[in-house]
């Protein structure tokens, strides 16, 4: 059995996105491209086990970055075995959304410790009961016949995204966002994603995204650019 630290891509799209930003919580306003946390649920809608937990690398924005603004309606109220009467609870929020997304994401598969699997103990070598190839092989089936355990979404579930598996050596690649190029834009602090290590405490986790040509690095998770 030979272990292969193989990365993936996948080419996700859709008509509407929203990562919202968890400090404004009245008004929805998404961040300016998709989180690392959000990317990784993409990748574990298609396959997801136990056993491992997919690291997001790399993110490239295909589309330049376009917004809308949206104004519906919401309950404002936890449904309970009491009854809601859905016109008192009834608001109306405004979201700020993006729109015509389509990203490159990259990850790699790694492996958790057979006894614990806790997020801080990602190992890059598979247990002695775990057989890398075949979980590999199953990524790659379901992955390129559009197969997927739940449909993948953009943030939230009313926004579904669509995918195909990249194969790294095609020629016909569109190119990540050209107004960037020369350039670095920081986009300020964003979530990375949740500290699940204390299930009774659970923290979010942030970083500072920075796209360079139209390309963002993602850094793992047990990187000191990590902040909680």
């Amino acid at each position: 059995m030979e272990y292969t630290d193989r990365e993936y891509c996948l080419e996700v799209w859709g008509d509407m996105a929203c990562f919202t930003r968890p400090e404004l919580k009245v008004e929805r306003v998404s961040y300016d491209v998709i989180t690392p946390s959000a990317a990784r649920a993409i990748f574990e809608a298609i396959f997801w086990k136990p056993a491992i937990h997919w690291q997001i690398t790399k993110i490239e924005v295909l589309n330049p970055i376009k917004w809308t603004s949206v104004r519906r309606n919401e309950v404002g109220a936890v449904a309970s075995k009491s009854v809601i009467y859905i016109e008192d609870k009834r608001q109306q929020k405004n979201s700020l959304l993006l729109k015509d997304v389509r990203y490159r994401i990259w990850a790699k598969m790694k492996y958790c410790p057979v006894s614990k699997r806790n997020r801080d103990l990602f190992s890059h070598e598979p247990g002695k009961d775990e057989n890398p190839m075949k979980y590999y092989q199953m990524f790659e089936r379901r992955a390129s016949k559009g197969q997927c355990f739940n449909q993948p979404y953009l943030g939230t579930r009313e926004f579904s995204a669509s995918f195909r598996l990249v194969n790294p050596n095609e020629e016909t690649l569109t190119p990540p966002i050209s107004e960037e190029r020369g350039g670095t834009k920081d986009f300020g602090v964003m979530l990375y994603d949740m500290d699940f290590e204390d299930p009774e405490n659970i923290q979010p986790m942030f970083y500072r995204p920075q796209m360079k040509d139209g390309v963002i690095i993602v850094p793992p998770i047990n990187s000191e650019e990590i902040l909680k």
